[in-house]
């Protein structure tokens, strides 16, 4: 099976990424600061993709994401922290936790619709950070302490993991039927498209990287506290999902990683930062309502070029 040229490209530009920041880091180049903003940018990255399986290639308004990104937080904390288990594993177990939640929530949530799953899957969000919140185990309102154990490395193995999941599975037979779906669910269902059974998979995958991002998250900073995990939270990654372009991953990834640096330098002014990160945001919406990268990927901005050349060249 021959692979195609693009494949070998990604995958060079990959390499050279990660080593280049690698390298940066190693060499004492990078502040710890742009090292902890870096693996924030990676972690929202995660977080952004696995939500846009959900809306944006599925179509289904989910706004408790921030459950699943404690659930996995808070597993993986308790299993490196009260059980030595290592690293790597518990980000995985945090993982699957998160989308074993998910299919508790999605098979009976997924039937709603619009505003309903919105409110549905809210209250799980809401629900989740009420029981850490009281639960004397993992501290409650205290907070958790974790040892720091996120690195470059790891963000950036489980990132392009995430990217290249979804994006298969958006061009598989299965994502296809998840679009489908967004686009005309009754058309899908008369089809004899399963509607519940995609979106269910859907969540459940969005779920599972949710939970590895929160497992992450967890490791990356010393205490992990409910209030970290609150609707906000969810909402923040809301916005990475539909400034990028509600449909492209590419968008997601993009607005993820724009708006981390955007939040990390308003830092710097604590009592308007709020104030100026709104302005930012409906800057971007009133001006490119479609989002950054509308419904197209990186990719179709490449081939749009080859194709004007092309035409140039035929014109001349």
């Amino acid at each position: 099976m021959k692979i195609p040229r693009t494949v070998w490209l990604y995958g060079l530009g990959a390499i050279l990424l990660y080593a280049f920041f690698q390298i940066m880091i190693m060499t004492g180049m990078l502040s710890t600061y742009y090292t902890v903003t870096l693996i924030t940018i990676g972690i929202n990255i995660i977080l952004a993709v696995s939500l846009h399986l959900i809306i944006g290639v599925t179509g289904q308004f989910s706004i408790g994401h921030a459950g699943f990104l404690a659930i996995g937080a808070y597993v993986s904390a308790i299993l490196t922290m009260n059980f030595s288990f290592p690293f790597p594993i518990a980000i995985l177990v945090g993982g699957l936790a998160a989308a074993l939640a998910g299919l508790l929530v999605g098979i009976p949530t997924l039937r709603l619709k619009g505003d309903y799953l919105a409110i549905a899957t809210l209250g799980f969000g809401e629900i989740v950070r009420i029981i850490l919140l009281n639960i004397e185990y993992v501290r409650g309102a205290a907070g958790m302490p974790v040892s720091h154990k996120t690195t470059w490395t790891y963000v950036f193995i489980f990132l392009v993991l995430a990217i290249v999941v979804i994006h298969n599975f958006t061009n598989s037979r299965h994502g296809r039927a998840c679009i489908s779906i967004r686009e005309d669910e009754i058309a899908a269902e008369s089809m004899g498209i399963n509607s519940t059974y995609y979106k269910v998979i859907a969540f459940a995958i969005g779920s599972l990287f949710a939970g590895i991002a929160g497992a992450l998250y967890a490791h990356n900073f010393y205490v992990i506290a409910p209030k970290d995990f609150g609707f906000l939270k969810s909402f923040e990654v809301l916005i990475f999902v539909v400034l990028g372009g509600l449909g492209s991953l590419s968008g997601s990834v993009i607005a993820a990683a724009f708006l981390t640096i955007v939040s990390n330098f308003f830092q710097g002014f604590a009592d308007i930062r709020m104030i100026l990160y709104s302005l930012v945001l409906i800057l971007i919406m009133l001006y490119r309502p479609q989002g950054l990268m509308g419904n197209m990927e990186i990719g179709d901005l490449f081939k749009k070029g080859r194709r004007s050349k092309g035409g140039e060249g035929i014109g001349a």
